[in-house]
């Protein structure tokens, strides 16, 4: 015989109550072994009888505020760099991918072109390539030509992160499905067409996450342009250096570079981390 069922549904389970240590004890152990691990290294420097020899060397209070100014100014020249590069590389090397990315037989030689633009200017080194434009194209004196470093130097690195960055708009082109394409070439539209209006805003967001990558390396690299004298914070702190035997100057340097790419670098994960869930999303 079949039990009987009862009319009326179960009540719903009690709902636990906040529980502080649940939430408090993880952070608090997290919290405890950094400052354990941490201060002990922090001994272990402190304690070494090299430590005030260093500490005088590169971490002079003193000589770091005296280069600041000097090298705050030699930074505001980096970060210019850095944004004007951005923007030129993200221009430049999106129409190269585009042209990389184009079908048919027509297309042909100028896919053919950027191929070996992207092999050249990818297996060199950029460090070389801002030494043989900000020195080489200046001393040609070709007339309508600039003649600053900056500028060449600017160029080169444009040059070379364009076909890194080329091949991640491809990377992102190459994973629209392939339906997307057909859809768009049903509607009528030409090749050109299809890529700007159907291809193209799907290939930028799967690219996005790389491409951020590609901004913090750059913010960095910009420091090469120092190799070819441009008065940038790097070259700033060399000078102060050479003029006090003092490396402090080198340090203050390096913070202001920390201070910009550590927020890029966290914005960066958190992009990555974003497009990640929705990812997830989608798929479920």
């Amino acid at each position: 015989m079949i039990p009987k069922q009862p009319d009326t549904p179960p009540p719903p389970p009690r709902r636990r109550g906040f529980d502080w240590r649940t939430a408090l004890v993880p952070g608090l152990i997290g919290a405890g072994s950094i400052a354990l691990v941490f201060g002990g290294l922090a001994w272990l420097i402190s304690q070494n009888e090299n430590w005030p020899r260093i500490q005088r060397q590169f971490f002079s209070l003193d000589h770091m505020l005296a280069a600041l100014p000097r090298v705050a100014y030699g930074f505001l020249t980096n970060m210019q760099v850095w944004l004007i590069a951005m923007l030129c590389i993200g221009v430049w090397a999106l129409l190269l991918a585009v042209i990389r990315s184009l079908r048919g037989p027509w297309f042909a030689p100028f896919r053919l072109m950027v191929v070996l633009y992207i092999d050249i200017f990818r297996g060199l080194p950029a460090l070389l390539l801002v030494i043989l434009f900000g020195f080489g194209i200046p001393a040609l004196r070709i007339a309508g030509l600039p003649s600053s470093g900056l500028f060449w130097g600017g160029v080169a690195m444009v040059l070379s992160y364009s076909a890194y960055v080329c091949e991640i708009y491809r990377a992102g082109i190459d994973a629209v499905h392939e339906g997307q394409r057909a859809a768009a070439r049903a509607l009528g539209l030409n090749e050109w067409q299809v890529m700007v209006y159907a291809i193209l805003p799907q290939a930028l967001r799967n690219a996005m996450p790389s491409l951020m990558n590609i901004v913090v390396a750059l913010q960095k690299d910009v420091a090469l342009l120092s190799v070819i004298g441009v008065r940038d914070a790097v070259r700033e702190a060399q000078i102060y250096t050479a003029t006090t035997f003092n490396y402090s100057a080198l340090v203050v340097a390096a913070l202001l570079f920390l201070l910009a790419t550590i927020p890029m670098a966290r914005l960066a994960d958190w992009i990555t981390h974003r497009d990640r869930v929705k990812r997830l999303q989608m798929a479920g």
